[in-house]
């Protein structure tokens, strides 16, 4: 008896079971060499530090402000969180053309879900999204973090550049995440409020962009809570502390 494997039509390895490790279905031809590919391309990238903090009924997400180009800054001003959501946003590390791809197709698939279905995407449904992208191979290497409210709370999802989620207090990407990381484990603590959450991320930035040469030129300050995403931008981030 024929099963669905045996036709070609349906069988992604033709026939060729012993491969079971090769591209997922839907994934881009050469989806691995590309990857390669954008590790070593001196393009844009966001060297960056970003950070996501759960501030109970809100999310802060806060990121530097430089990009590079090797060894060169080549922008003192990038905004590297996005609102991508009604009441979720998305820090940036990586290369900057696939994040600003990746940005407009979680806007417009975020967009498409709310006319179809008539309600807003939640935070989980978006942050399997943003992964399936990732994995697909089209987006070169970007890790970011998702922040965001619905009606279960507020959630920040780190997300690696291969697509795998997890949720989290509190998360950190980028270049100089170790810096900023530590900052995070001593002054982090379950309950902290909004303006607590803003302090401790300012923190966090100020101290990567001390240590970390790809990170530093002011900071971008994203507030998420139920009523929307308000992004701040500070040239000097001491006037903050």
């Amino acid at each position: 008896m024929r099963t669905p494997a045996h036709q070609s039509g349906l069988d992604p390895l033709g026939g060729d079971q012993s491969d079971v490790f090769g591209p997922e279905l839907g994934e881009f031809s050469g989806a691995d060499e590309r990857r390669a590919q954008a590790s070593t391309e001196d393009g844009m990238k966001t060297g960056t530090t970003t950070v996501g903090i759960n501030a109970g009924d809100a999310v802060v997400l806060a990121t530097d402000m430089r990009a590079s180009m090797g060894n060169m800054v080549s922008s003192k001003d990038v905004q590297k969180v996005e609102q991508i959501h009604p009441t979720g946003a998305l820090t940036i590390a990586g290369s900057v053309s696939a994040a600003q791809s990746l940005i407009e197709t979680l806007k417009a698939e975020s967009n498409l879900f709310e006319v179809r279905r008539g309600k807003q995407m939640s935070m989980q449904a978006l942050s399997t999204l943003t992964g399936n992208l990732l994995r697909s191979g089209a987006f070169y290497i970007v890790s970011p973090i998702l922040g965001g409210v619905d009606d279960e709370g507020a959630h920040v999802y780190s997300i690696d550049a291969l697509g795998g989620t997890t949720e989290e207090n509190y998360a950190v990407s980028g270049s100089g995440s170790q810096f900023a990381l530590g900052v995070l484990e001593q002054e982090y603590a379950e309950g902290v409020d909004v303006e607590e959450a803003k302090t401790i991320a300012t923190k966090a930035i100020q101290t990567a962009t001390e240590r970390d040469t790809a990170s530093g030129n002011g900071i971008n300050v994203a507030v998420v809570t139920e009523d929307g995403v308000d992004v701040t931008k500070e040239k000097d981030i001491d006037s903050l502390l």
